[in-house]
């Protein structure tokens, strides 16, 4: 049973907190985290990230950016990635992780979902689209 879940990207102001915070919305019952493979330690969400989940209905406030480390994937059931060369650097910081560790994409085609940092609007918007679909689909599997 996964009990914790925990998003992971690079810089843990994009992709990864909009994740925690669909799950959090669609699985009130589980722990929700992120973390950034090489996170931006102390930063806010991005501002394009925490506008297009505002107006979707998911608010970033609060959120604050962490490093992730082997003790930190420890402590979750289920690490959940944004891109396959992820599941490579989890596995560095410790090679027993890797059994826990999947595509945040996996039941949307197991797919990547890009990173949005630094472009469009629209490429926000895209990308939370394939993160909401995703999440939706992950709740439907842990419920």
């Amino acid at each position: 049973m996964f009990n914790s879940i925990l998003v992971v990207c690079v810089g843990n102001i994009c992709r990864s907190p909009t994740g925690e915070r669909l799950l959090k919305k669609l699985l009130p019952n589980k722990r929700v985290s992120s973390a950034g493979i090489g996170a931006l330690v102390g930063k806010a969400a991005d501002k394009s990230s925490s506008e297009v989940a505002s107006s979707n209905g998911v608010s970033l406030e609060g959120h604050e950016a962490r490093q992730l480390t082997a003790a930190l994937c420890r402590e979750y059931d289920l690490i959940l990635v944004m891109e396959k060369g992820h599941i490579e650097a989890v596995c560095k910081l410790s090679p027993e992780l890797r059994g826990k560790v999947m595509l945040f994409g996996h039941w949307n085609g197991n797919r990547d979902i890009p990173d949005p940092y630094m472009k469009s609007k629209d490429a926000f918007e895209f990308v939370y689209a394939l993160l909401d679909e995703s999440a939706k689909k992950w709740a439907v599997t842990l419920n």
